[in-house]
């Protein structure tokens, strides 16, 4: 099996230790929450020693915090995945995609200058940050935009080529555009047996029914990833439920240790211990092939250079940690190496 990367096609068995949900590049200042008024000036500026405890409560109340771009945030970028590297590391799938405002250079410069594998991808993120030209596309354009960058390479620079299709995004009820994206999805899976990284909402119904759209148009559910379990199916029984569909259950928000979570308040985020015990629960189902794990990172509180895990946390602390709960190394290379290759593999 072949894996495209932003430098090319490699070989699956040559991808390594892989984090299958993360971003390099991105604008997510869309997502900003005010802070409560007698801390605002504790969210004002640009991170620091004096306000860093407060933004990890908080995150999404500091406007430099979702600016994850820039020199700065690049540098930053970069010593983080140079360290993942020195740590381990082998590939990291970048799940930026349009209406992120990412950038695919970026992440050749990355995979250049860490000889870490980078795998981009392609399609469309919520609709609600789309501008209304995108949100006319018809089915027949949103395929086409998501081929052209799966087989002949981006705009910006056709020497990059996607590897996946994701993340690919969805609101709740899930918006017609939306659907439409989903559904091409389905097709150009089932034509060129690439993988699919779905977003969801964070309504539990919300996962069940992007995988009924996407098999409906074709695609495999073997080849799908449906992100986010960890905010999203907080219950044993649910995550049973949905791991029945086939499709590769992913908790990704590893180093998120706040149970504050600002996106949606109802629900309280789970500990990285939390995460493993669901994963645990999913291995004694028989299941350990359809699961992956990764952090999520897109906001700059969370990388080293400004006082975070950084990309290497789940090799550093979480590994560690599992072997401590029972897992043995077959276990974890078969979550962390092989089931990310037998998904992006084709």
């Amino acid at each position: 099996m072949k894996v495209q990367t932003v430098l090319g096609l490699v070989d699956a068995s040559d991808l390594g230790r892989t984090l299958t949900h993360e971003h390099f590049s991105l604008d997510f200042t869309c997502f900003y929450k005010p802070p409560p008024v007698h801390l605002q000036s504790r969210y004002e500026g640009c991170i620091s020693l004096q306000n860093l405890g407060f933004i990890r409560q908080m995150p999404y109340s500091s406007k430099d915090n979702l600016k994850f771009d820039g020199s700065a945030t690049n540098e930053a970028v970069l010593n983080d995945v140079l360290a993942y590297k020195k740590y381990g590391g082998g590939t990291i799938v970048e799940n930026t995609t349009f209406g992120l405002n990412g950038s695919v250079q970026m992440l050749k410069n990355v995979s250049e200058n860490t000889n870490v594998h980078v795998v981009a991808g392609t399609g469309f993120y919520v609709a609600d940050l789309q501008n209304q030209s995108t949100l006319s596309m018809k089915n027949e354009d949103i395929y086409e935009h998501m081929m052209t960058e799966l087989t002949v390479g981006y705009d910006v620079d056709k020497s990059i080529k996607a590897g996946f299709m994701g993340e690919i995004a969805s609101v709740w009820p899930i918006h017609e555009f939306e659907k439409r994206v989903i559904k091409a999805t389905g097709e150009i899976q089932e034509q060129l047996g690439c993988g699919v990284s779905f977003h969801p909402h964070r309504d539990k119904a919300a996962p069940f029914e992007v995988m009924r759209l996407y098999l409906e148009a074709g695609g495999r559910a073997n080849k799908a990833v449906m992100s986010h379990i960890d905010r999203t199916l907080l219950d044993d029984e649910s995550v049973l439920e949905f791991s029945k569909i086939g499709c590769y259950c992913q908790w990704d928000l590893f180093g998120v240790e706040v149970s504050h979570y600002q996106l949606h308040l109802p629900t309280d985020m789970p500990s990285d211990a939390q995460r493993i015990s669901k994963i645990k629960k999913l291995v004694d189902e028989g299941k350990i092939d359809r699961i992956l794990m990764s952090h999520d990172i897109h906001t700059k509180h969370r990388l080293i250079d400004f006082g975070g895990h950084g990309y290497s946390h789940i090799i550093n602390n979480v590994l560690p940690k599992m072997k401590m709960r029972g897992f043995d190394d077959e276990q974890i290379d078969q979550i962390t190496i092989k089931n990310p290759a037998n998904w992006l593999g084709f």
